[in-house]
């Protein structure tokens, strides 16, 4: 009895559902899942994600994407461009490659010639490739500059050192001046870094990259670390209402057995008349004490749970002006004032300037982390290293970009 032509309607591509509707990343299922290309198929798919393969323009950029993704794994996953690399050999056939459509014939198993491995490296690079596009298509990425410079402006404003060059959050006119060790600033992550985390993170889109700017304030002691928080509140440096709550994580002080202390360390202040100076010493030993148990957090799976700091995401309006209008209007005038009426000049003023944005609007999102001098000399060393942070990433990376090929040959990270 042969199977009815209707079943095939009603056959689902589960990896597919999988992402659509099931919450996972493309990159943690079958890329293309049980689809089968021909070239026409693929052209039709490549124009849907947005590039089309037969204009010459699209086509340079792919094949651009393919050469950066094969340099770029095995610069970083295995054993010929890093010594903790896996000891795998990209397969000759995919270096002899000259057209992308082979690339996706080859992941979908739609060519017969080629091995189960072949497919898998084809579907490894795809994925490679996939990231680098969100990487290169993030339209901010233009506005850099000025979204650095906005964001760190509002910071700058309130550092200012002394005499002996010793660094203060706060000015004279301010209620206070917090004394700090030291000010960074990360102002852009590289491209690879920024590819590496894409590859690790479930929402495999540049947009969702929140630490690409970033502020590191580092305080004397703890209670300066909550008095730096304050004072960025009351200066308006941050906006409460614009800090993205999910992203907030505090592994230096527990808030709310501090907050239990602190009213009787007031009461106390009051009570024996206390000098600042003793009374700050009663808040950094409890503060000591108010040490927050180690907790599962589904933030940052590479962080080290000795990792101790403040650390929130705000997020800034940027205001950037268009300077291609100024110069436009400078035109326009030299255009007006030519006697000739020139085609030239008639053009110029002819042009419909009208849809081009004066002003260009958006919210940016920013890191700061805020931490004390004895827990940032502790984050530095050892296994809660930014070293050993970014081994972490790239090992996670490898194990979810290779999974499949890894099973296939029986290898573990």
């Amino acid at each position: 009895m042969g199977r009815p032509e209707y079943l095939s309607k009603y056959i689902f591509d589960w990896d597919s559902f999988k992402v659509v509707v099931g919450g996972k990343s493309a990159l943690d299922t079958r890329f293309l899942g049980n689809r089968k290309f021909t070239p026409d198929s693929v052209v039709s798919f490549l124009k849907a994600y947005g590039l089309d393969p037969n204009d010459p323009i699209n086509k340079a950029e792919l094949f651009g994407n393919f050469q950066e993704a094969l340099q770029f794994v095995k610069r970083y996953f295995l054993k010929e461009g890093t010594e903790d690399g896996l000891d795998l050999k990209i397969p000759n056939s995919l270096y002899m490659m000259t057209d992308i459509t082979e690339l996706f014939l080859m992941a979908t198993g739609s060519q017969s010639d080629k091995t189960i491995e072949e497919k898998l490296w084809a579907e490894i690079l795809l994925k490679v490739m996939h990231t680098i596009l969100h990487t290169d298509k993030d339209l901010r990425s233009s506005y850099f500059n000025v979204i650095q410079t906005q964001v760190f402006d509002k910071f700058y404003k309130y550092l200012h050192r002394d005499a002996d060059q010793n660094l203060f959050l706060g000015r004279g006119a301010n209620k206070y001046q917090i004394q700090l060790e030291d000010f960074e600033t990360k102002s852009k992550k590289t491209r690879d870094s920024v590819i590496i985390k894409l590859l690790h993170k479930a929402e495999n889109v540049a947009e969702e990259l929140f630490d690409r700017i970033g502020v590191r304030i580092i305080t004397k002691n703890r209670i300066d670390a909550l008095l730096a928080v304050k004072f960025l509140v009351e200066n308006n440096v941050i906006i409460p209402h614009n800090v993205k709550p999910s992203r907030s994580v505090n592994s230096l002080v527990d808030m709310e057995a501090f907050r239990k202390k602190h009213l009787d360390l007031i009461k106390m202040a009051i009570r024996n008349d206390l000098s600042e100076e003793r009374f700050v010493q009663a808040l950094n030993r409890e503060l000591l004490d108010c040490v927050p148990g180690q907790k599962d957090s589904s933030r940052n799976q590479h962080s080290s749970k000795e990792y101790l700091s403040i650390q929130f995401t705000c997020r800034q309006l940027i205001k950037y002006r268009n300077p291609f209008l100024t110069e436009f209007a400078q035109l326009r005038k030299i255009a007006k004032a030519d006697e000739t009426e020139s085609e030239l000049s008639k053009k110029i003023l002819g042009m419909d300037v009208g849809l081009i944005a004066r002003d260009v609007r958006f919210f940016y999102p920013f890191e700061v982390q805020v931490v004390d001098i004895e827990s940032h000399k502790q984050n530095t060393e050892g296994q809660a290293s930014h070293l050993e942070y970014k081994k972490n990433q790239r090992l996670s990376a490898m194990k979810r970009v290779f999974r499949d090929l890894l099973k296939h040959k029986g290898m573990s990270v």
